[in-house]
């Protein structure tokens, strides 16, 4: 019974750090605007991340929805940040 207990305590600590080192956004940089197919505008922007990675993110409808990707519609967010730690996850 101890034995059980130390190793749940020992599980839930490690989770703990695991999500505690996940990269997170550093900054977020205008890189160039663009037009759709079908006539909407978007603007490109560089997410980089705390473990050095770099993600694009496209804003559509006057920067109110932010998705995950260049020139992509998928994985938004209504929020730019949510969007940015999306993108470095």
């Amino acid at each position: 019974m101890k034995m059980t207990c130390r190793f749940i305590a020992a599980a839930a600590l490690l989770s703990a750090a695991a999500g505690a080192f996940a990269a997170k956004p550093t900054s977020i940089v205008f890189e160039s605007e663009g037009s759709a197919a079908d006539g909407s505008d978007y603007a490109i922007y560089v997410v980089k991340c705390s473990n050095g990675q770099q993600e694009s993110l496209t804003a559509w409808n006057n920067r109110r929805e932010w998705c995950v990707g260049k020139d992509s519609r998928e994985d938004c967010s209504r929020k730019q940040i949510s969007a940015a730690k999306a993108a470095c996850k």
